[in-house]
């Protein structure tokens, strides 16, 4: 048998990681009530990153995410005809360890849908469906209402969700600049995932706090096979794609930019 690239091993089983440890936490949260408040589920999210970014590194750079990927391929030297292949490792990553959660948590999703009166598939069933794919506001384990609704419209969501990407993307893209002397190499995952969880605690109570395609997508559409059907894409309407596929992508760009702009010359001319 021929063995998988060591690149699709870093990308599926790190984006794997990443997947399971944050949506576990908010499977953990949702059904049981384990995680209070946001940050200890922000905190689950950054220290899986990091812990799959130190797993991961030494065989694909450890992207993780569309959106570190496609910035790497058009700020960095990344080359441009591994960006799909990678998209689609991580996809795959996400959507095992979301059918791995939903084995472990299965019994828990259905019995709190039996307690709340939660239909899986019809309106209102988001508030369970919210461990897997990602919707704005954030629904907090409770059917969206209209009035929920008005706390986060599309244009500020898809902004929220832009701005946040772009910050990721400069952290990384400077904590991994072998020039940045102020920054010891043996810290850059636990940077990153620190990054994670700073943004999480902010960006999180509204939108969810995706910055990333794969653990969106992958998980979104595992639960519309378990029984969600097509109530994770009708929620947001067009959102499901362009706050959560198409900004995160967008403010990746824009980070990989302001890198390259300010940052680089300046790390280059204190070498």
């Amino acid at each position: 048998m021929r063995r998988a690239p060591r690149w699709f091993t870093g990308e599926f089983f790190g984006t794997f990681l990443l997947v399971f440890f944050g949506c576990g936490s908010l499977c953990a949260a949702v059904t049981t009530g384990a995680q209070v408040g946001v940050f200890q589920v922000a905190i689950v999210w950054g220290l899986g990153i990091a812990t799959a970014i130190y797993l991961t590194g030494g065989l694909s750079g450890a992207h993780l995410n569309p959106a570190v990927t496609v910035s790497m391929a058009v700020w960095a030297n990344f080359p441009k005809g591994r960006v799909l292949p990678y998209v689609a490792a991580q996809v795959c990553g996400a959507f095992v360890a979301s059918a791995v959660l939903y084995f472990v948590f299965g019994d828990a999703l259905r019995m709190f849908e039996k307690e709340h009166g939660i239909v899986r598939g019809q309106a209102g069933s988001e508030a369970s469906a919210m461990v897997f794919g990602e919707f704005y506001p954030n629904p907090c384990g409770r059917p969206l209402t209209p009035e929920a609704r008005r706390r986060m419209l599309p244009a500020a969501a898809f902004g929220a969700e832009v701005i946040a990407t772009t910050v990721l993307l400069l952290v990384i893209f400077c904590a991994t600049d072998g020039r940045n002397k102020a920054h010891p190499q043996v810290l850059t995952a636990a940077t990153i995932g620190l990054t994670v969880t700073l943004l999480i605690s902010l960006v999180g109570p509204l939108t969810m706090a995706s910055f990333n395609p794969a653990r969106d997508l992958g998980p979104r559409v595992f639960s519309a096979l378990a029984g969600w059907g097509g109530l994770p894409f009708r929620v947001n309407g067009a959102g499901w794609w362009a706050v959560y596929i198409v900004a995160p992508v967008l403010g990746g760009l824009l980070g990989g930019g302001i890198y390259t702009a300010c940052f680089k010359r300046a790390y280059l001319e204190g070498a």
